[in-house]
């Protein structure tokens, strides 16, 4: 047999009704009174039912993650971030991939309540603030990404703007004039694109420097190598690119190294997302790291603020912590007992 409320209770000397209290996290119990009653609850190796309770609060204990793409290894670092602290919760995670599809976005939000889950965790790529706003399903949902800001729910990201200047000041820094950006995308008006053009132009423009951009569909390896390509046919090539991802900029890395060109003695190299893959690249990638398990927290911790229907303010917009990560890429390779940070 199980070990029940009843038996902690009598070996805390409590009633059952504060050990209840206690398991599901009430404040309003004395602090020597709470310790008494989870020293019993060890003792007893005491297991609350989640069915149980689940089923009593009206609640699955399961929250969906909707992504892009999961192949991505920025979505795929995420996404672990994310189980791992709504496991503290005991929640399992459904994960949705979009590909970036507005019907797929759709399909997400529409099926949410029938997959009877309690809360969304959404990055979206297509749906924009309006439709999102005319939803009828009122499932928890926490918005990731740069598609919408100031929308109907609350919003983690990072400050992709300052990012974006600070990574582009940090390439002018090193003496680079002909700083190009790769990674526009003409046809957005609003997500990650325009937010880190609008941090290069404000660097770039604070120094008097003249802009150069390459475009691409896609944030992928191989479009960052064939931009690079373009970008080393113009007239004035760079000799420093800020990429808008770490993929693009290893793309880019690939072409410019394939040509015969050194990184960073001819062409400096930067991205943003620090993945994995930049770090044990040849040379190693300099980046903005967004410190993803402040994100995965943020957006846990409010999912849940709502799911408790203990958050009845307006959407809040919140910004996670990023750090720049000055690698060989950009400095060279250091000498011999010393790394870039």
């Amino acid at each position: 047999m199980g070990v029940s409320l009843r038996d902690v209770a009598q070996l805390a000397g409590v009633s059952v009704k504060t050990v209840s209290n206690v398991v599901n996290g009430y404040a309003h119990v004395s602090a020597a009174t709470r310790t008494k009653v989870e020293q019993a609850l060890s003792q007893l190796g005491y297991q609350p039912n989640l069915s149980a309770r689940n089923l009593r609060l009206g609640r699955t204990g399961v929250i969906a993650l909707a992504l892009p793409e999961l192949d991505a290894p920025y979505f795929a670092e995420l996404s672990r971030s994310i189980i791992k602290v709504a496991a503290e919760h005991r929640w399992l995670v459904i994960i949705e991939q979009t590909d970036g599809s507005l019907a797929r976005e759709r399909e997400v939000l529409d099926g949410v309540r029938d997959h009877r889950v309690d809360g969304l965790i959404f990055s979206p790529i297509a749906i924009g603030a309006d439709e999102l706003a005319a939803r009828t399903d009122d499932t928890s949902l926490v918005l990731l990404g740069e598609r919408i800001y100031d929308g109907p729910a609350d919003h983690v990201a990072i400050d992709n703007v300052r990012a974006a200047r600070d990574i582009t000041e940090h390439l002018i820094g090193l003496g680079r004039r002909r700083v190009a950006a790769l990674g526009v995308q003409d046809s957005s008006v609003s997500g990650t694109a325009p937010l880190r053009l609008a941090g290069y132009r404000e660097a770039m423009a604070a120094h008097g420097l003249p802009e150069s951009t390459a475009e691409v569909e896609r944030y992928h390896r191989a479009e960052g190598a064939s931009a690079m390509a373009r970008l080393l046919r113009s007239p004035s090539p760079p000799d420093a690119v800020f990429c808008f991802n770490d993929l693009l900029a290893l793309g880019a890395m690939r072409t410019v190294l394939a040509v015969g060109l050194r990184v960073p003695e001819d062409i400096a190299l930067a991205g943003l997302d620090d993945i994995e893959d930049g770090r044990y690249s040849t040379p190693t990638l300099t980046t903005v790291a967004p410190d993803k398990a402040q994100l995965a927290r943020m957006a846990v911790d409010l999912l849940k603020l709502r799911i408790d229907g203990r958050s009845d303010r307006p959407p809040r917009e919140v910004r996670a912590d990023y750090r720049l990560m000055v690698r060989e890429s950009t400095v060279g390779r250091a000498p011999t007992g010393e790394r870039p940070s």
